[in-house]
């Protein structure tokens, strides 16, 4: 009786597995009773050994119903968002260079900054209602947006209930899957977007000969039109030119052909056997057994100075020659090439935060589970290598970085145009590029920059009266706008009104030197571009009445202060962000410039403005003070932390260095509190990192992956707020990719911190993992370390010089100094 009521269970939950388990079980319910007896017997072997959850495979057992539970593909230009149901699949695809309008006039405002004597007037006379207002007048045109490029439909004929269903998207080689069973046939279909390739690719299979049946349609929000020649899908079209310019109602294509960015997507099947048919915006398959769908994409952009139209690229040759070129090469061949180039990327690091109880679950059960409290160190491991994953994936353009979205966008208005919001959004898609090992997926923003530099010289003369360097503001787009947004004067100041994102970029090039020890790239590009950004803002700031340099106006990125009249406002001066920015940049231009051995006269005039800057104060709670005075902020759980930034992304605060202003730091990280968007718990985790508080910075990274549900689901009892969706998205809420970048830069910030002289090993290690290990991460001075821990003590660690040099490593009160050949490697031991 006891073996019969493990029998049938068994029986049971076999059948409840993903078609991908269950055929790797033996079908036992035609067995005798001696060979179930014995498959019982190893199936529960089988089930002690897979149990643990995957660290690199997010898998569900239904089609995503919304956007926030879907699966996202990416070359680093083509986005494909695969929904992969069953009767019809849905896929949103996207270009990471499809944007509304056209090249920027940065000289749109030519007269703005003979508005700045009046505001620093009234700040002078502590009028700040007065200032707040005169602000706006230092305002310009908002961003382009972000476009989506279609949808591309596959229907099935075959229609029926789909049983045994399993999705998955196993981020070690970038492939996601979908199989289920309907009528008694099995589907599979698996897909990929290749980067060597420049193609999206669909396969699709049945287990019956004959049963592959289905329709393919393409359609898009913007402006296109469908024809199909040869069996050959082709959607053309045009974004808008502007981003609130009305687009609906935009004459049709043809009468916009020389304004805005036209697009082309190619769709084509390669059959094993079966009918190709085609109708005037369908293609189809007929009784076929195996089928491969081609899609190619291109767009006419040619660069943020240049005109998509008249001076754009031939989007429709180059469509074509892409999908020629793929089709052309056997299956096999073209996921081998997919594969072998991710994986040369996703491969450099590897991370185990030791033993694991946690069932074996799909992704959105899992994080259900562990939002209870329950362990789960490969879904700990799962979001630090999906972080990595999306960033490969959509970081692959010079010139484009990864916007809000990342390249994933099915809005015509996108959440804040999907644009480059660089008062934090944008530098935190990039925290991780160099210390994860991913450098190369650093360089669309860096040359991104240098786009900027361009434009950003224009803004920094007719905005800001400063005749040398370049300036950029808060937003910008694809088209490398510097100026200060607001649409001209009709905007809050405390958002609109900040040109300090210059400063930060900067910081940006540093440290891809640092990291790769890039000495010719500082050179001949990085250097002048920090040399520019540090040029404005000696121009910019002035003299408080003590004599320190201060920068007038200042706003503090989208927070307010309450004056001591009662006042609500967001110009001042002095602010701490502002200042804390300016250090680093000139600190770190001081460095390139020496590294490089030129520009001294420079350097001191750099030196000399850092000495006389206005310094950090500590306010009466034994806070770090956000503004010039200590003032109370409208909001003191605000999700903005800019003026900790000399604690994390820079390195003027540390623990050791400036322990009081370390510890006025934690006062303002616990004044705020832990509850807050996705993407500012993402920097409040590398905070408390900085801050060597291992165990705070889990609690939040824990928080990070808290269950939230998709936007458009409704529930008696809604999971909203800061978190993670169930495809592991970051939710601000809505969607914004920073979040899940800046919690996987955290996890490497606690295991591993740097600068040009040191190596701090295991600085913020939580109590959670005790045990674990990780190789490839990298650290400045051009070091790759790969570390072993048990009971929370250090085991093994070696470090590998990629350029040869010196460093100290350092773990607790123990130093070690070495000096290592290029492509040395070696054992260090404490």
């Amino acid at each position: 009786m006891r073996i019969r009521s493990i029998y049938k269970p068994v029986c049971k939950y076999i059948q409840s597995l993903p078609l991908k388990r269950k055929q790797k079980i033996p079908d036992i319910m035609q067995s005798n009773f001696q060979t179930k007896l014995l498959v019982i017997f190893i199936f529960t072997l089988f089930c002690g050994k897979a149990t643990a959850q995957s660290n690199h495979v997010l898998w569900y057992n239904q089609p995503a119903e919304f956007f926030e539970e879907s699966l996202v593909l990416g070359n680093g230009r083509i986005g494909a968002t695969v929904f992969g149901g069953a009767n019809a699949d849905k896929i949103y695809l996207n270009d990471a260079t499809l944007w509304s309008g056209e090249p920027v006039n940065a000289n749109m405002n030519p007269e703005a900054y003979k508005n700045l004597p009046a505001i620093r007037e009234a700040l002078k006379n502590e009028n700040y209602k007065l200032a707040d207002e005169l602000n706006k007048k230092l305002q310009g045109k908002n961003s382009e947006s972000y476009a989506p490029l279609g949808t591309l439909e596959i229907n099935n004929s075959e229609k029926g209930k789909a049983v045994n269903y399993y999705r998955e998207l196993d981020i070690s080689n970038a492939v996601s899957k979908v199989s289920y069973e309907m009528n008694g046939i099995k589907f599979t279909r698996e897909y990929f977007v290749s980067a060597p390739d420049h193609i999206m690719i669909i396969k699709l299979t049945s287990s019956e000969k004959g049963a592959l049946n289905f329709d393919i349609n393409t359609r898009s929000l913007l402006k296109s039109n469908v024809e199909i020649r040869n069996n050959i899908i082709k959607m053309s079209g045009v974004a808008p030119i502007h981003e609130n310019a009305g687009y609906t109602d935009l004459p049709k294509y043809k009468e916009v052909k020389e304004r805005g960015t036209r697009f082309t997507t190619l769709v084509q099947i390669k059959k094993t056997d079966g009918i190709i048919t085609s109708s005037r915006e369908t293609l189809s398959l007929r009784e076929g057994t195996e089928a491969v769908i081609f899609v190619s994409i291109a767009t006419s952009f040619n660069g943020f100075d240049m005109n998509p139209a008249s001076e754009g690229l031939d989007d429709v040759t180059i469509a074509l020659e892409r999908l020629n070129n793929a089709y052309a090469k056997p299956f096999a061949e073209l996921k081998e090439n997919h594969i072998a180039d991710y994986q040369k990327f996703y491969n450099r690091v590897s991370l185990d935060l030791g033993k694991t109880t946690a069932p074996n679950l799909p992704t959105d059960e899992r994080l259900l589970r562990y939002a209870d409290g329950k362990e789960d160190k490969n879904l700990e491991v799962l979001y630090f290598q999906y972080g990595r994953y999306l960033l490969i994936s959509s970081s692959r353009t010079m010139g484009v970085p990864a916007n809000l979205q990342g390249i994933w966008n099915p809005y015509l208005n996108p959440p804040w145009s999907s644009n480059y919001t660089m008062n934090i959004n944008l530098e935190e898609n990039y925290w991780l590029a160099e210390n994860t090992n991913l450098s190369e997926m650093h360089l669309p923003l860096l040359s991104f920059i240098k786009n900027l530099s361009v434009t950003g010289k224009v803004t920094a003369k007719t905005f800001y009266g400063v005749e040398k360097g370049w300036a950029s503001a808060h937003n910008s787009d694809i088209w490398a706008m510097t100026n200060p947004v607001g649409q001209f004067g009709k905007e809050d100041p405390s958002w609109a009104c900040w040109p300090l994102s210059g400063a930060w970029l900067s910081t940006h090039i540093w440290e891809h030197y640092i990291f790769t020890q890039d000495k010719d790239y500082l050179k001949k590009e990085g250097y002048p571009i920090m040399k520019g950004a540090a040029e404005f803002f000696l121009g910019w700031m002035i003299t408080d009445k003590n004599g320190n340099l201060i920068t007038s106006p200042s706003t503090s990125p989208e927070n307010k202060y309450i004056a001591p009249d009662g006042f609500i406002g967001a110009t001042m001066y002095g602010g701490t962000a502002d200042l804390a920015m300016i250090r680093e940049c000139f600190d770190k231009t001081i460095k390139a410039s020496k590294v490089l051995n030129t520009d001294s006269d420079f350097r001191a005039k750099l030196e000399a403005a850092i000495s006389k800057m206005y310094p950090y104060q500590i306010g009466k709670k034994g806070n770090l003070q956000e503004w010039y005075f200590d003032w109370n902020d409208e909001d003191p759980k605000h999700r903005h932390q800019s003026h900790l930034f000399g604690l994390f992304p820079g390195d003027n605060i540390t623990p050791l260095k400036t322990p009081d202003l370390a510890n006025a730091a934690r006062k303002t990280l616990e004044i705020k509190g832990d509850e807050t968007t996705g993407w500012s718990k993402g920097w409040r985790i590398n905070l408390w990192a900085r801050l060597w508080d291992g165990n705070h910075a889990y609690k939040m990274y824990r928080e990070l992956l808290r269950y939230v549900d998709p936007d458009g689901k409704k529930t008696d009892k809604p999971r909203r707020g800061g978190g993670t969706y169930p495809n592991l998205f970051d939710a601000h809420p809505p969607f914004q990719i920073d979040g899940n970048f800046g919690g996987a830069a955290a996890v490497a910030e606690m295991l591993l911190q740097s600068n040009e002289n040191e190596i701090r090993l295991l600085p913020a290690l939580p109590d959670a993992w005790e045990s674990g290990s990780v190789n490839g991460i990298c650290a400045r001075g051009g070091f790759e370390i790969a570390m072993e821990w048990s009971n929370k003590t250090l085991n093994k660690v070696t470090v590998f010089s990629k350029k040869g040099g010196k460093t100290v490593v350092i773990y607790g009160d123990k130093k070690q100094e070495i000096n290592l050949k290029k492509g040395e490697k070696t054992e260090v031991k404490f």
